[in-house]
Parts: C-alpha cells; sequence; structure tokens
C-alpha cells in the first residue's frame, strides 16, 4: 500500500500534461488488455464532458460581460478601443480562415470510420441556418434564460455583450459595483473550470479507453494529421499572417518584435496560459518595443480576455475535423456558422491552460453536432494531444496581441521599436 501511495503522490506532483500523456497510455494498454470490457471506465470520461459542458454557460456569460463591461474602465480611451477591435476582429478572422482552409484541404478525419452508436444519430439534427440573416436573428435571444438553459451559446454571448456595454454606461459608483461582481464572478467561474481541469487525466483515460476498444487505432492516425493540419495554421498565422500585418500597418522588420518579445513567447509556450504570461508580456512590450503605459495598460489586458488568434483557428479546424470523421460534410452556410461562432467562442475563452477545449463544444452545438454519440469520443482523442498544441497556440494569443499593442502606439504617434 505504501508503494502505491508514493507512486500516486509522485503522479500527482508531476505536470498536468505528463499527466494526461500518462492517462493516454494507461487507457490504450487497459482497453488492449480487456477488450470490449474496456467499456467498464467510459462513464469517467462521460462524466469529465459533463463537467466540462456544465461551465460552458456561466463560463461565456461572465467572461464576455466582465471583459465588454471592463471597457467602461477607459471611457476616455475610445478611439484606442476602435483601433483595437478593429485589430482583434482582422487577426482572428484571418486565423480562423487559415483553419478553415487547411481542413478542407488537407481533410483529417475524413476515411475515420467511427460506427458504435453512430446509427442512432438523426443527420436533420445537423443546424440548417440558411442565410446570414436567419443567424443575426437566432442570436438575439427572446428569452435569456431559456437560451442559457437550453445551451444557445450564441444567444449567450450576444446577450452577454449587450449587457457588458449596458454596464458601461452606468453612473461611475454604479457602474464599479457591477463590473466588480461580474468580474467576481468571473474570476470564481476560472477557479471552477481549473478544478475541472485538474480531473482531465481521469476523463482522458475513460475516453481513450473507450475510443481503442469501439474504434481502434483508426482515430489516432486522423488526430495525427489533425495536429499537423492545426500546427500548420498556427505556423503559417505567426510566422507569415501576423508578421504582414505588422509590416504593413508599421512598416517596421516583424524580427524586431519577435526578439522583444521573446521572453514572453517563452512563457507563453511554458505556462499555455495568456492570463499568467501577461505580465511578462506587458515588461516585454512596454520596455523592450517601448510601447507607452497608456496603450499597453489598455490593449494587452483586453487581448488577454478577448484576442485568442491560435484558440479560434483551434476551434474552427477542430469542429471541422469532428464534422468529417463523424461522416458529415458541413455545407457552406454551416462552414459561415462555425466561423462566426469560433470567433465569438474565442472572445469567451478563459486566459488559462485548456480553455479551448472547453469552448470546442459551443461551436459543435452552434451546427448541432454536440450531441452526437461519438463526438465526446473524438474531442477525448483531441484532448489527449491537446497539450503541445495549447501551448503552440497560446503562443500565437500574446504574439497578436503584442504585435497589437505596437501597431495601435505607432498610429498614435509613438516611437516604438527604434534602435536608439
Amino acid at each position: 500500500m505504501s508503494f502505491l501511495r508514493h507512486a500516486f503522490m509522485k503522479f500527482w506532483k508531476l505536470e498536468l500534461y505528463w499527466k494526461v500523456f500518462i492517462a493516454m497510455a494507461a487507457g490504450i494498454v487497459y482497453a488492449l488488455a480487456l477488450g470490449d470490457k474496456a467499456m467498464n471506465v467510459a462513464p469517467l470520461g462521460d462524466m469529465f464532458m459533463r463537467l466540462l459542458k456544465m461551465v460552458i454557460v456561466p463560463l461565456i456569460f461572465f467572461s464576455i460581460t466582465s471583459g465588454v463591461a471592463g471597457i467602461g474602465e477607459n471611457k476616455s480611451l475610445g478611439r484606442l478601443g476602435a483601433k483595437t477591435f478593429a485589430y482583434y476582429f482582422l487577426t482572428s478572422m484571418l486565423a480562423i480562415l487559415i483553419g478553415l482552409t487547411l481542413t478542407n484541404i488537407i481533410q483529417p478525419g475524413v476515411g475515420v470510420n467511427i460506427l458504435a452508436g453512430g446509427k442512432d444519430f438523426d443527420p436533420s439534427t445537423l443546424t440548417q441556418p440558411g442565410s446570414l440573416g436567419n443567424i443575426l436573428i437566432r442570436m438575439i435571444p427572446t428569452n435569456p434564460i431559456q437560451a442559457a438553459a437550453k445551451g444557445d451559446v450564441l444567444s449567450v454571448i450576444f446577450f452577454s455583450i449587450v449587457l457588458g456595454m449596458s454596464i458601461t454606461a452606468l453612473p461611475d459608483r454604479q457602474y464599479k459595483i457591477v463590473h466588480d461582481l461580474f468580474d467576481t464572478f468571473f474570476k470564481v467561474m476560472m477557479k471552477m473550470t481549473q478544478g475541472v481541469i485538474l480531473f482531465l487525466p481521469i476523463g482522458v483515460f475513460g475516453l481513450i479507453a473507450k475510443a481503442v476498444s469501439s474504434t481502434g487505432f483508426e482515430l489516432f492516425k486522423a488526430v495525427g494529421w489533425y495536429m499537423v493540419t492545426i500546427a500548420s495554421g498556427l505556423t503559417l498565422h505567426i510566422f507569415l499572417v501576423l508578421p504582414i500585418v505588422f509590416w504593413l500597418l508599421t512598416k517596421i522588420n516583424p524580427l524586431k518584435h519577435f526578439k522583444a518579445i521573446a521572453s514572453a513567447m517563452a512563457t507563453a509556450f511554458s505556462t499555455s496560459s495568456s492570463g499568467a504570461t501577461l505580465p511578462v508580456t506587458m515588461d516585454s512590450v512596454e520596455n523592450r518595443a517601448g510601447v507607452s503605459n497608456k496603450v499597453t495598460s489598455f490593449v494587452l489586458p483586453l487581448g488577454a480576455t478577448i484576442n485568442m488568434d491560435g484558440t479560434a483557428l483551434y476551434e474552427c479546424a477542430g469542429v471541422l475535423f469532428i464534422s468529417q470523421a463523424l461522416g458529415f460534410d458541413l455545407t457552406f452556410s454551416q462552414q459561415f456558422v462555425v466561423v462566426i461562432t469560433a470567433f465569438l467562442a474565442s472572445v469567451g475563452a478563459a486566459a488559462i491552460p485548456s480553455a479551448g477545449l472547453v469552448m470546442i463544444f459551443i461551436v459543435l452545438d452552434a451546427v448541432g453536432l454536440g450531441n452526437h454519440p461519438q463526438a465526446a469520443i473524438i474531442v477525448g482523442t483531441m484532448l489527449a494531444v491537446d497539450r503541445p498544441l495549447d501551448m503552440f497556440r497560446t503562443v500565437v494569443n500574446i504574439t497578436s496581441d503584442s504585435m497589437g499593442a505596437v501597431i495601435i502606439a505607432k498610429s498614435e504617434g509613438e516611437d516604438v521599436l527604434s534602435d536608439k
């Protein structure tokens, strides 16, 4: 017993990604040893998925409301805010389009044979948005509480944005009370999400055991191509798209910027958290890139909350991969819904490790795949390989934030990344 206790304590002290890799290996061995009987641990994966889904609506609601309301703390920065949001929207949409294009070209999920339980799924339940007008109409809830209860996340996101904007219109004293309240609830939800993610190794063990016993190793081959697709998209975005945008808007060599934020990039890669990296990012941008405190204190905290280029790309490509693996060809209009929802979901993603895996269900639900009986198996397999991708997309996130700060400072006439 003492040996088992010592082994468990040693396992518990490991970094989360090591726990996930060990749980993945254990799930594979367990499934190979027991065959169909390995399905007896499937409830562990199912319970973990339910925990993830449990935090989605409140996390989105408090995250977006608090983030949008937080703009009210800088009411004199209207011009700065408009530039910041324009930049965030541009880079996020470019990232999403990269993910969309690569997934349609590489098609990592095509050819995966997942039959168990899939026969009971009715394809007619897939969302058919029809037109942009219908999408916009669907986003406006007639009853926000009912929308939250049904998990209609697009409506929840829309209501959260409107509520956050309304809070900024309050008189200063009332504004501070309400904003502090929502910010506190957001921090509570972040703590809850972090607590749920602690159970990730247990969930991965159950999900991987279920995946191997029901589908064999074919899914893992597809996940390998999925990793290639995501990594290729992130590489294109950080080393091609963002530098081109940066140079076009500043006429400054992007290599200067990469050199200035090298420590922030290393921190982002090791922590997988834009929030945890924020102090290092602000120090690098202010003291090494020469951006004023006025710009950094506004642009970077806001970016760590709502500007998630890497996450947006991941959400879009991930959902298309899942739909391909399930054998569904999403129409152009459904892919458009994926694009819009991926952007909104990335805005609501918490700046903590693996927050993107929580948000993947939002985009799945938007096209009607959230309740597919085999979706959880695929997501579980994606979770097992998510750590290196999460590290990479966090680097992309903070790189986009920091470039945005320099671009906006340059547009305000500041002398940034000078040689003096």
